[in-house]
């Protein structure tokens, strides 16, 4: 329910800030009737709504598999799915080397549960397992759909920015300034927006979390293998990591901060096993966690939380 509420009012504020902006567009054209803006921009959701999930697919490069294929993956997400009290969803592979998870679709009816090739061979089967909880769980909350719609609405006040920023000149020069000060509104409510909509992003990343772990799967299992694909992609070559820079918000953990997570988790893997076991988990849990400046500056400006944060709310849960 907190998960919801928070949501909820994420949307109930990003669309009183986005009727403000249309308000004050309509007030400079002189419309009264303003309902066809506020109906234009639940047209570009509703849009947004049906062809999300195809967007998702040619750009992961998605590819449906059988159970022929590969049952044992199939049987995971079955079970978990079971657990959770949701239709199985659908199964995917994602053609790509960066390894990693993701969950998308319209509803419960329409999950998509996909995995990269290259996440295969780098976990355990224990470990994946967790993680494909953790994207279970994304559906079963019904925040796919919900961070999908809250994305569209900065989308949206970045291009009235740049409309009335750069291609209102003429206006401008009739309009005494008001032109550019509506852009600067809508520019500087874009960036808020923004803002809120990776709070959203981040928040739902905790009670997937905590999801993966009422379905049965050990904290240590989720925070080994979040750990693994941190390495994994701060292997990986900048430019593979830059082809899926705009669909991260998906992923399990945010590939394009690699480099500086992986140097703070080193240190969690006290026996240089490559894992984090349920003792490592535990040691971690009876530190302080503190961030600088720097990385809560980051962690705000992210679609993910602070991975080092993130697992030390996992050890919390093993407690």
């Amino acid at each position: 329910m907190s998960l919801k509420i928070r949501m909820y009012l994420l949307l109930s504020i990003l669309f009183a800030i986005i009727y403000a902006v249309f308000s004050m567009i309509g007030a400079y054209f002189g419309v009264a009737n303003f309902y066809f803006y506020i109906l234009l921009s639940l047209g570009m959701m509703a849009i947004q709504y049906m062809i999300g999930p195809k967007l998702v697919e040619w750009s992961m490069r998605v590819k449906y598999v059988g159970k022929n294929e590969y049952p044992e993956l199939h049987r995971v997400v079955e079970s978990l799915a079971a657990r959770a009290g949701i239709p199985v969803p659908r199964v995917g592979i994602a053609e790509m080397s960066l390894p990693n998870a993701f969950a998308f679709g319209r509803g419960l009816g329409d999950g998509r549960v996909c995995v990269t090739t290259g996440i295969m061979g780098l976990l355990s089967q224990e470990e994946l397992a967790a993680v494909l909880g953790h994207e279970i769980s994304h559906i079963k909350n019904r925040d796919v759909l919900t961070i999908t719609l809250l994305s569209v609405i900065p989308m949206i006040l970045y291009r009235i920015a740049w409309h009335f920023l750069w291609y209102g000149g003429d206006r401008r020069r009739e309009g005494g300034g008001n032109t550019a000060v509506i852009g600067i509104a809508a520019f500087l409510f874009y960036f808020l927006t923004n803002i809120l909509v990776l709070y959203g992003s981040r928040i739902r990343e905790y009670f997937a979390d905590k999801g993966s772990v009422e379905l049965g799967n050990k904290p240590s299992a989720l925070a080994s293998a979040l750990y693994k694909l941190v390495y994994g992609a701060a292997r990986m070559d900048r430019e593979k990591i830059k082809d899926v820079e705009g669909m991260k918000a998906f992923f399990a953990n945010d590939p394009s901060r690699a480099q500086s997570e992986i140097k703070e988790l080193r240190y969690l893997d006290l026996d240089k096993s490559g894992t984090i076991d349920t003792a490592e988990l535990d040691q971690l849990r009876r530190k302080n966690v503190t961030l600088g400046f720097g990385d809560k500056l980051m962690e705000v400006l992210s679609t993910h939380p602070n991975m080092l944060k993130r697992i030390k709310r996992l050890s919390e849960y093993g407690a």
